[in-house]
């Protein structure tokens, strides 16, 4: 009966299925199935190897997030690869801290969407309207539950590079951190 229903599936895909037996000493069954190569096979475990090998040791992050628990989490991932980070509890705080900071001091922000004081949003748009040229450059990614369309596009409007969907997942947080900093 297995073989009878192997034989059906292998003929769906268009395969064939051929045996050869020995009395005493055994059979051995050959299965022929088409398939189509994927020539993006090799760019593809590129890309893949490349976000394996990501590292964000050493980079200096600021961070606006007003959830408490949220920080914290960030904070232990974050610095548990290496990072150092700066935070801010909301976007006002965060545009002070790039004020006060020396030009190239942070290589990324990591902007809370929603938070009291001042949104990601209007700290975004004072930040890259400062006078100084990194404010203009540095890679500045969105955090957020808003996972739709217009929210993204929302958030590249508003002059943010990248958008990561809440509950964070680090490893896309590293990839897209390391991604944009190769850029700058």
């Amino acid at each position: 009966l297995g073989l009878a229903i192997v034989k059906n599936l292998i003929e769906k895909m268009g395969g064939t299925i051929t045996f050869e037996s020995e009395p005493g000493v055994g059979s051995t069954f050959y299965l022929t199935v088409p398939f189509k190569i994927d020539q993006n096979a090799a760019a593809q475990e590129h890309v893949a190897q490349e976000e394996k090998n990501a590292s964000i040791r050493g980079m200096h992050i600021l961070i606006a997030e007003d959830n408490e628990l949220n920080m914290e989490i960030a904070k232990f991932v974050l610095e548990s690869a290496g990072a150092v980070l700066s935070r801010a509890m909301n976007g006002k705080e965060a545009l002070e801290c790039f004020q006060a900071s020396a030009p190239g001091t942070f290589d990324v922000i990591l902007m809370d969407v929603m938070m009291p004081a001042m949104d990601g949003f209007e700290a975004t748009r004072a930040i890259r309207a400062l006078d100084r040229e990194d404010a203009k450059t540095i890679p500045i990614i969105a955090m957020t539950a808003h996972v739709f369309d217009e929210d993204v596009k929302q958030c590249l409007e508003a002059g943010m590079n990248a958008h990561l969907p809440k509950p964070l997942q680090m490893e896309k947080v590293v990839s897209n951190i390391t991604r944009l900093c190769k850029r700058k």
